[in-house]
């Protein structure tokens, strides 16, 4: 009997293993999966799950959310981080009406064509909601694929085209049984082939692993240094996007100004978020969210 394969191995692994989450239940609709996914980007499932909840519970079909402005979009992501993914779901359910009449496109091209949509996360929603054969390469996934195949501790920091063919190789020719390998790669390397504390004992393809075999130990530092926050524009930035989130109209300059003391800092913070697409001018002094409330007159914006 021919012994089972890689992709063979971690599916079943992940079949009784898996983490129950909401958006892995068999009814989950392909709008959920693109929201889950664009919530987790750089964001751990724990801070995920409420909003992810929330989200869905009020705008359960993208039309629901393209009716409303980005500003509630914005309110409705709260603190969940890095703020321009609301942005960026608000404008694909916006493109989502308006190119597809309200359903999530099945086509990759289509689904790469959506505002912020990049490799990932089009090939994720394609493999994930349709059950189509793409490479779906994140972090973990880049990890379980460099060890178990190449020996190598780690992936490095950023995901490379031989990233994508060395993860395609290993998933099975028929698309359904793909998908669910493509999930259990990211799986294994976000609870098992983990960065630091790998759980080898525990992985269905131990015995397999290139990496075992070579006997090198996990790298004793992070492959990238983490970002400060106290003290940084993104601090700022958070400060005032938490002031214009909780007002119920426009806010002056002047109570702005409060939430900082470096008047330079401040300044710069809060012309990124006007750059960035999440804060705009409402009149001579004010600001809001963007969209929140009816469009201003050209010469209230030039002041």
């Amino acid at each position: 009997m021919t012994e089972p394969n890689f992709a063979t191995l971690v599916s079943r692994w992940y079949e009784e293993n898996a983490r129950h989450l909401p958006w892995r239940k068999p009814d989950v609709g392909p709008w959920a999966i693109l929201v889950s996914e664009v919530m987790l980007q750089q964001t751990p499932v724990v801070r995920v799950l409420p909003a992810f909840e929330a989200w869905l519970a009020r705008w359960p079909v993208p039309a629901a959310l393209a009716q409303e402005s980005p500003a509630e979009a914005i309110r409705m992501w709260g603190r969940l981080g890095y703020p321009r993914r609301a942005v960026r779901l608000y404008e694909c359910a916006v493109a989502i009406v308006e190119r597809h009449g309200g359903e999530v496109p099945d086509r990759l091209d289509q689904l790469l064509a959506l505002p912020g949509v990049g490799t990932y996360t089009a090939r994720a929603v394609a493999a994930f909601a349709y059950g189509q054969r793409h490479p779906v390469v994140d972090t973990n996934v880049r990890r379980v694929v460099c060890r178990a195949v190449a020996g190598q501790p780690d992936a490095g920091p950023t995901t490379r085209p031989a990233d994508l063919v060395a993860t395609e190789e290993l998933l099975p020719l028929e698309p359904a049984a793909a998908a669910l390998a493509s999930a259990a790669f990211m799986e294994l390397g976000a609870v098992i082939c983990t960065a630091r504390t790998p759980h080898c004992a525990r992985c269905p393809v131990e015995s397999s692993c290139a990496w075992r075999a070579s006997g090198q130990e996990a790298p004793a530092g992070p492959t990238r240094r983490p970002q400060r926050y106290a003290g940084t524009d993104r601090q700022v930035r958070g400060l005032l996007l938490g002031m214009l989130r909780e007002a119920t109209g426009p806010v002056p300059l002047q109570r702005l100004d409060q939430v900082w003391t470096d008047d330079v800092q401040r300044a710069r913070a809060l012309a990124g978020l006007v750059q960035d697409g999440l804060v705009e001018p409402a009149g001579p002094d004010t600001f809001r969210l963007v969209g929140d409330g009816p469009p201003l007159p050209v010469a209230d914006l030039t002041h």
